[in-house]
């Protein structure tokens, strides 16, 4: 156990802690304390402190937390939060959290359902009823009603839990002490602005009160992500960092207090499985359940609850439904996420609370204005993923399949409506517009996009190899596809250690491999051997790119391994006097700086898609640019200049 007081700190608050009446937190090697860093301030002194005011209370006086202190055995109670407020409504007027529904300490929330025994009916009748209240549970239970079609049961979490996951938030801080303000610094100058689920202000006036005021989950997972960029911090980069095995076996313990579902657990697991390799559908599959456990698949505009609860629970919900559809779609599993359950509204920028006027200067911060943005556009292209699982993967509509013809007709909207989404992305989020000494989160979107084309022609391949094509379309539908593939090489030569070093998302990882193996089935499905030696070049400079890059980039490792352990398969393919891809970096240098607009000027007069188009508009209908145009995309990578 670690006592406060071995965290260095001021011999008073600095003027902005005062004012919010938080613990001022200063991390051991000095300087500004981590609410002024985090909000990019002067850290300042110059308020005199208030007079104190005495006030006597009688001996039978006893707060809630005393009384809930008092319930604990006292080896328990020595290591509870002395001065966390056990009900919100009693903090400060200055305080966020005044009046929250679902960040409480030790209290949680349960959505009542319309269908569910705890009937709503009974409950608006209630009040009217001569014979008393209608309670739906345990009398202790409390109803807050929000909105007329939202109700939720106010419960209290049972002393035996609250001392176990005090026990754990001891274990979490002493496997980083003292460093943990200095962690939370640099979780919200790097992976928060990347992606934004946490309410920064709500975590730093819990966490400045007392560690113990956040559930183990959310502490943990808060420190192992910071973890991962621990020498970009100027306070930590020369120390030795702490023992990341240590908080990894904490981790399946966190969330086993999920007798009853909270928000900031939700978060937490959200952020857990950001770590390399840590996806888990399972988990997953849960964090959906405990989402629909406090109601965050409706939509709370109307609701009466603070406007930052708002933004926080639309940001956690849509967090959520990318979690959901992108694990749908790696681990070939059905989303669990459905439409007609779902009225959570699109983002906009009123729900993210950060000034991007605070834009982190710090060397290698992330970019707040340029996260916002990705994250937002993540969500929209999460939309267009559901629709193309639903629409080409899921056990009904593939037995409505019949003719890779009518696979053709379903793929064309799908992918207009790809075209128009990369159409219409903020020139500030172009490829190559990187700031000095920052780091970008782009390359994780981008590469999100192009497993979401690539998925398109993984149904039409594997249609056409069960239902067959005619010759020429067949020619065209494959040349698209190759196509696609040699985007995501582009993607790879233009990656640049701003973006290597930067947030991925958990989804990167498997969606590159999910590329790779798309490039082994189309090696494996082509009958040309012109198309078999071309496919077989390009998937060796591919393997080249993820070989160099992979010591620095966990999320090519899955891809590496993959073509690893289908080496042989590989070699059953490689042309005649084809050099071996750990051979192959001139030759792959030598193409490096060819753009995909003069590789195709240059192949002008080879193009197969040329005379082709009368094909298609006969069997799949008019305007056929959207199979065509492969490489519209990277068109753009070089446009970009910062902006």
């Amino acid at each position: 156990m670690i006592s406060m007081s071995s965290l260095s700190k001021p011999t008073r608050p600095c003027d902005a802690c005062r004012k919010r009446k938080i613990r001022c937190i200063v991390s051991e090697v000095g300087g500004d304390c981590v609410l002024c860093r985090a909000h990019a301030q002067a850290c300042t002194y110059l308020e005199r402190p208030p007079p104190k005011k005495r006030r006597k209370q009688p001996l039978d006086a006893v707060s809630p937390t005393d009384s809930l202190t008092n319930a604990i055995s006292p080896t328990t109670s020595d290591r509870l939060p002395q001065h966390s407020p056990h009900d919100y409504s009693s903090v400060p007027e200055t305080s966020l959290l005044r009046q929250t529904l679902g960040h409480q300490h030790f209290r949680t929330i349960s959505y009542l359902g319309s269908t569910s025994y705890s009937d709503r009916l009974l409950l608006d009748l209630s009040d009217c009823l001569e014979e008393g209240k209608y309670r739906p549970a345990v009398p202790s239970d409390e109803i807050r009603i929000v909105a007329p079609d939202a109700y939720f049961c106010m419960l209290e979490e049972d002393q035996t839990t609250i001392g176990q996951q005090v026990e754990v938030l001891d274990r979490i801080e002493a496997v980083v002490a003292p460093h943990g303000p200095a962690l939370v610094d640099l979780y919200f100058r790097i992976v928060h602005p990347s992606y934004p689920v946490l309410h920064k202000d709500v975590f730093l006036e819990k966490h400045g009160r007392s560690y113990r005021e956040l559930t183990p989950a959310c502490l943990a997972a808060v420190y192992v992500l910071a973890l991962n960029w621990w020498h970009y911090s100027g306070d930590l980069g020369h120390l030795t960092k702490p023992d990341v095995a240590q908080m990894e076996k904490l981790v399946p313990s966190l969330l086993s207090f999920n007798r009853l579902s909270k928000i900031s657990d939700i978060q937490a697991g959200l952020l857990l499985l950001q770590r390399p390799r840590s996806d888990s559908w399972r988990l997953t599959t849960q964090l959906v359940a405990m989402a629909e456990d406090v109601g965050l698949h409706r939509d709370c505009g109307e609701w009466h609850i603070p406007n930052w609860e708002k933004g926080a629970r639309k940001r956690t919900a849509w967090a959520l439904f990318i979690q959901d559809k992108w694990g749908a779609l790696v681990h070939g599993r059905p989303s669990h996420i459905k439409a007609e359950n779902w009225e959570v509204l699109p983002l906009a920028f009123e729900d993210f609370p950060e000034n991007i006027e605070e834009d982190h200067v710090e060397e290698g911060s992330s970019e707040v204005e340029k996260g916002i943005l990705i994250f937002m556009q993540l969500c929209s292209l999460s939309q267009i993923l559901s629709d193309i699982i639903d629409r080409l993967f899921t056990v009904d509509a593939m037995k409505r399949w019949n003719s890779t013809v009518e696979v053709l007709q379903t793929v064309k909207p799908l992918q207009l409506r790809l075209k128009s989404w990369y159409a219409q992305l903020p020139s500030c989020l172009a490829f190559d517009a990187t700031q000095p000494r920052k780091l970008s989160a782009t390359g994780h979107l981008y590469l999100a996009y192009l497993a979401a084309e690539v998925t398109l022609h993984r149904a039409i391949v594997q249609s056409e190899t069960r239902y067959g094509l005619e010759t020429r379309l067949r020619e065209i539908t494959r040349g698209a596809a190759i196509m696609r593939f040699t985007s995501v090489i582009d993607f790879m030569k233009r990656l640049k250690p701003e973006h290597v070093q930067g947030f991925w998302h958990f989804a990167s990882e498997p969606c590159l491999a999910i590329i790779s193996a798309f490039s082994l089935g189309l090696l494996a499905t082509s009958h040309d051997p012109v198309e078999a030696t071309n496919l077989w070049s390009q998937i060796a400079d591919f393997r080249w790119l993820l070989n160099i890059n992979s010591p620095s980039a966990d999320f090519m490792k899955l891809a590496v391994d993959l073509f690893k352990v289908n080496s042989s398969f590989l070699a059953k393919f490689r042309p005649l006097g084809m050099v071996a891809s750990s051979e192959r970096p001139q030759a792959l240098q030598q193409g490096k700086g060819l753009h995909p607009i003069e590789r195709r000027d240059q192949s002008a007069g080879l193009d197969p898609f040329q005379s082709t188009e009368q094909d298609l508009h006969a069997v799949v209908g008019l305007d056929q640019d959207w199979l065509l145009d492969c490489d519209y995309d990277f068109e753009q990578f070089g446009n970009g200049s910062g902006g």
